[in-house]
């Protein structure tokens, strides 16, 4: 988006905001299409050394005015995985799906297996989560990760951005494995997010909110950021500030009919938030039309009815 000078609401503030508060786990949950992937990778653009040097990515947007934010940008080890795609009928394959997005993020990380900080029975252990990782290997394999990360960058700890954290627990529930879903999930998670030393802190997102007494129950420091919350209220999806000035810039007049369409959100004590789906595309087409309702499955409201 940036790099092709596209179509950007800048949401860049959030960084700050969101490092500023300390919060060491912080779970954001936002209906679909609110542009909760779109944050974690503005997020691990900024912090992740991957990408250190590259000041064009911020440059004019709110976040470089400030110059100790500037001078943080690229420095950090980060962990950036996705669960999107684990929507499995069942639990063995859900497993397998688990164990590919695993494999996928060692592979990010290839330098590892080079570096003289690394012990010889360390390397093993990271090859061996190249080929072959079994179901009892994967509530431990993020941790280790981030302990070879720390260690390789001289004791500077690990960042870990997780999107859509609950797919595989909504399929799960779904399709009726539930109990075996939830267990490996909360597993993974203590180990992940909490009895991770080399952990510095993280952000998920969903959709859902999976009761914290079930799935959460072992973190103690969990920041929950529900639609109900004052906590970066503006920051996903578009205020009306925002759609009217974008609406400005493409030359769009008829203001009432676009509210009347698209302001169904209060976030907070925001009020009037739109949904950046149905925004973007009417400022793409020019056509006033229910975007949004085709973009998602409605298995698990169904299953609850």
């Amino acid at each position: 988006i940036i790099t092709k000078k596209n179509f950007y609401i800048d949401k860049t503030l959030f960084i700050k905001d969101w490092w500023e508060n300390k919060d060491s786990v912080t779970l954001i949950i936002r209906p679909r299409r609110f542009g909760k992937t779109l944050n974690l990778d503005m997020l691990n653009c900024f912090f992740s050394t991957k990408y250190k040097d590259r000041a064009e990515l911020f440059e004019g947007l709110k976040i470089w005015e400030y110059e100790e934010y500037r001078k943080m940008q690229g420095t950090y080890p980060v962990i950036f995985l996705s669960f999107a795609g684990i929507k499995e009928r069942d639990y063995k394959s859900a497993v397998y799906r688990i164990i590919s997005v695993i494999k996928k993020v060692y592979s990010n990380y290839l330098f590892l297996l080079e570096s003289p900080k690394l012990l010889k029975h360390e390397k093993a252990y990271f090859e061996n989560c190249l080929l072959r990782i079994d179901e009892i290997d994967i509530p431990d394999t993020i941790n280790q990760l981030c302990y070879f990360l720390s260690k390789h960058y001289c004791g500077k700890k690990v960042i870990i951005f997780l999107d859509e954290y609950d797919t595989p627990l909504q399929e799960a529930y779904v399709n009726g494995y539930w109990n075996e879903m939830s267990g490996l999930i909360r597993s993974l998670f203590n180990n992940t997010f909490k009895t991770n030393e080399n952990l510095s802190r993280a952000v998920l997102t969903g959709i859902t909110r999976v009761s914290k007494e079930s799935m959460f129950s072992d973190l103690n420091n969990l920041e929950l950021c529900t639609m109900s919350s004052e906590k970066y209220k503006e920051y996903f999806g578009f205020t009306e500030k925002e759609v009217f000035k974008a609406m400005d810039e493409y030359g769009y007049k008829n203001r009432e009919e676009v509210k009347y369409w698209y302001d169904g959100f209060t976030i907070g004590t925001e009020h009037a938030m739109y949904n950046p789906w149905s925004i973007i595309n009417f400022l793409d087409k020019g056509v006033l039309a229910p975007y949004w309702s085709n973009s998602s499955s409605n298995n698990l409201v169904g299953q609850l009815l």
